[in-house]
């Protein structure tokens, strides 16, 4: 069930649906992600629903556009959160808009964060589905250092907080680990000026670039990285990155290009080839693109929806007192909540054209 208009929605007294402000991108550099996400979760709440729903209530679900300026998004959120007209608020969206949410939630309604970020989340009601980089890419790192060899790497990223922080961690994470950090090169999100990034990785004779963009800079990045000629001589570990991004990277761009993260849509399991199957078959061969950011917000709402019913109410106070029980079987496998983060399998996959090809699960 999806109402495009949240602020039509009545305030709690009145209503007998569990309703949920679905904060995904649907504008700016990851507004490719958007349509995927809006499809993932549609069809988990199609799927809750037919389950029996959130406490016996169904649920209905409200886009909300991660993609708008930042005030304006805090003050739409807040406006929400604060006339009670949504329970909870479901996610993939970038770290500076996470960063403007949490005032307007903690503590108020439950906060389910699906995307995979640079760690440190502890405010009030926050519960995170995605990888942090002790989960995700220092596993990567090293399974690249142990099997390929690469121990030179520079980082190339958007200039913002994940990135930022991403990259701190990740430098320190090199130092105790042997891993050399040659340099590395940011700019501005929607930017596309990658020559000093591009001087960066040619002068410094690196084996590998973990590249911190985001969706359509992703995409512009790869096509110049291949057109100077380096995707030839240097692995790329990508991070934010879909089969949308491939695509719009084009085939003659993902040579030597690496990723890791909790799902894959080619991931060789019984539970999500029928996932893959559900999905087709409710959308048709034209969906959106089926992957990891989209199926994040399947996730998402899973967790909402194991978490409150083992806590037996949407009550932040009541949620963090059951969240240590909380276990769930979705498209990844089983999950499992660790305090305020969830855990799960985390893969490796190398790009082939426009797929990916899944290599091995990690172990962090």
């Amino acid at each position: 069930m999806v109402d495009p208009n949240p602020a039509t929605v009545p305030v709690r007294a009145d209503r007998d649906v569990v309703d949920i402000a679905l904060v995904v991108p649907l504008s700016g550099p990851a507004g490719m992600f958007g349509p995927s996400c809006e499809a993932s979760a549609e069809l988990a709440a199609e799927d809750i629903n037919a389950a029996g729903g959130i406490l016996d209530r169904p649920v209905r679900i409200h886009p909300v556009d991660a993609g708008a300026p930042l005030s304006d998004l805090a003050d739409q959120l807040g406006r929400l959160v604060t006339e009670q007209r949504i329970d909870a608020v479901v996610g993939w969206h970038l770290s500076n808009a996470r960063r403007v949410i949490t005032p307007q939630t903690a503590g108020r309604v439950p906060y389910v964060y699906t995307t995979f970020y640079e760690g440190g989340e502890s405010t009030d009601g926050v519960y995170m589905v995605g990888e942090t980089p002790e989960q995700q890419l220092f596993p990567a790192l090293s399974w690249l250092r142990e099997n390929l060899g690469l121990k030179r790497w520079c980082i190339v990223g958007n200039d913002y907080i994940w990135p930022r922080q991403t990259a701190r961690v990740t430098k320190e994470y090199m130092w105790r680990s042997g891993i050399d950090f040659v340099g590395e090169a940011f700019v501005p999100l929607g930017g596309r000026d990658f020559g000093p990034m591009l001087d960066v990785i040619g002068s410094s004779r690196v084996d590998g670039v973990l590249v911190l963009m985001v969706g359509a800079d992703n995409a512009a990045f790869n096509r110049a990285f291949a057109r100077a000629g380096l995707d030839q001589g240097v692995v790329r570990l990508s991070l934010m990155i879909g089969e949308d991004v491939l695509c719009a990277s084009g085939s003659g761009a993902t040579t030597g290009l690496y990723t890791a993260c909790g799902y894959f849509e080619s991931l060789p399991t019984e539970v999500n080839m029928g996932f893959g199957s559900h999905y087709v078959q409710r959308f048709g061969g034209a969906a959106p693109a089926l992957n990891n950011i989209g199926e994040s917000c399947y996730e998402g709402l899973l967790l909402l929806t194991a978490l409150a019913q083992t806590a037996g109410s949407l009550e932040v106070a009541a949620i963090d007192r059951a969240r240590s029980n909380v276990a769930y079987q979705g498209p990844r496998g089983e999950v499992v909540m660790h305090g305020a983060h969830t855990r799960q399998p985390v893969y490796l996959a190398s790009a082939d054209q426009l797929e990916f090809d899944v290599i091995v699960e990690l172990t962090s």
